[in-house]
């Protein structure tokens, strides 16, 4: 049984917060799940057992237990291991929202996992008892909105808050809304700045060159693609979502998830389920 809920947060966040989804898997096969690299900072808080996670798939990461995880950008997918069910929220932030929650640009928490409750203090603690002592999905997206209204305005006066530079944050949008599929030098010449200062300072924020951050995003696209309910085949896959051919689209998701598409595709057991 797969039940995903998702939803939107308060407008006041959505600078800040991209996604909220809450989910219940039950009934699977135990395995280790590829969580992909995306366009978010992703944290998870767990309403059941400690989250098993590793920072890389197959390439002896170590495997830490945590009740509530956040990442930053990530060059790779995360290991999660479970035994077939796993019942949590996750949150997705925009690299903004990391200055907003977290206090501290994008490229701090980039490639790691960290306890929330370090980057939180005790709004993490509470956030995690407040989620598990709610009821109702619609009830925990409540406490969501509330507390990290909080943990933006605690730090609304802040030089974190206000530190991004308005050239990195519109390459991050262009980035984005071409899914990856732009030239970087073309971003960098109409902010007019040149190749080389737009990556340092990108890279400086972010964590991750914008070359880099494009691979991911065309990657992010792709396996969107072949986790749709209408499965392509993966000639389809990458034409659609800008590889030069499928060679080069399994030369990027052997790095990435640490498997072929094919090997992927089999053992992701929980493929479909968000």
């Amino acid at each position: 049984m797969a039940t995903g809920i998702g939803a939107r947060p308060a407008p006041a966040l959505r600078r800040y917060v991209d996604s909220y989804v809450g989910f219940d898997l039950r009934g699977f096969a135990a395995g280790v799940h590829c969580g992909p690299p995306g366009r978010v900072l992703t944290a998870v808080i767990s309403l059941s057992d400690p989250l098993e996670v590793a920072a890389g798939v197959g390439d002896g990461s170590p495997v830490t237990r945590f009740g509530s995880v956040a990442g930053g950008l990530m060059g790779r997918s995360v290991a999660i291991h479970h035994d077939g069910r796993q019942q949590g929220v996750k949150v997705a932030l925009t690299p903004l929202g990391a200055r907003a929650v977290y206090g501290m640009p994008a490229a701090e928490l980039a490639h790691r996992l960290v306890p929330l409750d370090e980057l939180l203090g005790a709004l993490g603690g509470e956030l995690a008892d407040r989620l598990r002592a709610a009821s109702t999905w619609a009830a925990r997206f409540t406490v969501l909105d509330e507390l990290l209204l909080r943990a933006v305005g605690r730090g609304a006066g802040s030089d974190h808050a206000r530190g991004m530079r308005p050239e990195v944050a519109e390459a991050w949008r262009r980035l984005v809304a071409a899914r990856g599929c732009v030239q970087v030098g073309a971003v960098a010449a109409e902010l007019g700045w040149s190749r080389r200062h737009l990556a340092e300072r990108f890279r400086g924020e972010m964590g991750l060159t914008p070359k880099a951050f494009a691979r991911v995003l065309r990657f992010e696209h792709a396996h969107d693609l072949a986790t749709a309910r209408n499965r392509l085949s993966w000639p389809d896959v990458a034409a659609i979502s800008g590889y030069a051919d499928q060679a080069h689209l399994v030369r990027d998701w052997s790095e990435f998830t640490g498997r072929t598409p094919t090997a992927w595709r089999h053992s992701e057991v929980l493929l479909g389920t968000g």
